[in-house]
């Protein structure tokens, strides 16, 4: 895969996909992305997505190229009429509709009609399944396995405990991050702490209060596609409602997963897979942006992730 050319047409017909989002959010679309793939085999398939996930893009299958777009700003810089297809799998407001309209597709998949109506409640992967099936595209929720990147983990087979999360109401206390980690390094786990370069300072308090090295702490110092590498090879994989768990479901690998603001109903891994969500639904905020842990997420005790854990890792 490699960036798209804005200035030179190619001699294929153009399909675009606009998802101008984050890494769950792409990997959430993944299902519906293989739909449009072999529904139309001829056609150039772009992904319009932050330049940033361009590691994870090339391991979906099928996509042929990228065009950066870190948002809906501006208009993607397309002549009209150059994009055959154009897929909105962003979402459903004007700035997302208005980027589709300019683009003058021959065809436009997205909710306006004669596609569905936006449909609250159900889940993420669900959501653009059902859109691109509105359109005679066959599509299956459950197919979001994405490629294993060609790069090797740095640590196989490890127990991943991803401390970061974008926003402050996903973030589980240190202190009870560190507890689950002693806990599980001491039962035999070859526990690795993961998360942006932001996020490093508060993996290095976890890992020190939970009595491993800064070694362990791979927080910042991994690029995309060795993060998802690492989590492809992991033993297991303890998270918040972030990037690192959709791709602990897009590998298969054993999860367990602290939901705060939002419902596992909606942002959660397959329930026919090796995952496990502990969250507090009467305790929900949902207050997505705030700076302060949701209390459904506050609600999960160190002794209920360790008792996941332990379930999915069979080690005592």
């Amino acid at each position: 895969m490699h960036l798209m050319d804005a200035a030179s047409p190619h001699d294929r017909p153009e399909l675009l996909v606009l998802r101008a989002l984050k890494l769950g959010d792409l990997l959430v679309a993944v299902p519906a992305v293989h739909g449009i793939r072999r529904a139309f085999p001829d056609h150039r398939l772009i992904l319009a997505v932050p330049q940033w996930l361009a590691p994870i893009a090339d391991l979906i299958g099928g996509v042929d190229s990228l065009l950066p777009t870190p948002g809906l700003n501006d208009p993607l810089p397309l002549a009209p009429g150059r994009v055959d297809v154009a897929v909105n799998m962003h979402g459903d407001g004007s700035e997302s509709r208005s980027i589709i309209t300019a683009l003058g597709a021959r065809l436009s998949i997205s909710h306006d009609p004669p596609g569905p109506e936006w449909a609250h409640g159900i889940h993420e992967r669900e959501r653009w399944v059902r859109l691109v099936r509105a359109y005679g595209v066959a599509a299956d929720a459950d197919d979001l396995a994405i490629e294993v990147p060609v790069v090797a983990p740095r640590v196989p087979g490890a127990t991943i405990v991803h401390v970061g999360a974008f926003y402050g109401s996903r973030q589980w206390p240190v202190e009870r991050f560190a507890r689950v980690a002693a806990a599980l390094a001491g039962g035999g786990h070859d526990v690795c702490f993961t998360g942006s370069g932001k996020e490093r300072e508060r993996a290095l308090r976890v890992a020190e209060l939970a009595g491993l090295p800064d070694a362990a702490v791979l927080a910042g110092r991994l690029t995309l596609d060795e993060f998802a590498a690492e989590v492809a090879a992991a033993r297991l994989v303890i998270s918040a409602d972030t990037g690192a768990a959709h791709l602990a479901s897009a590998y298969g690998i054993s999860s367990v997963v602290l939901f705060g603001p939002a419902p596992p109903e909606e942002w959660g891994p397959p329930r026919s897979g090796p995952h496990i969500v502990l969250t507090d639904a009467s305790r929900r905020l949902g207050e997505t942006f705030s700076e302060t842990p949701d209390p459904a997420i506050l609600a999960v005790t160190v002794d209920e992730v360790l008792a996941a854990a332990r379930s999915l890792s069979r080690v005592e």
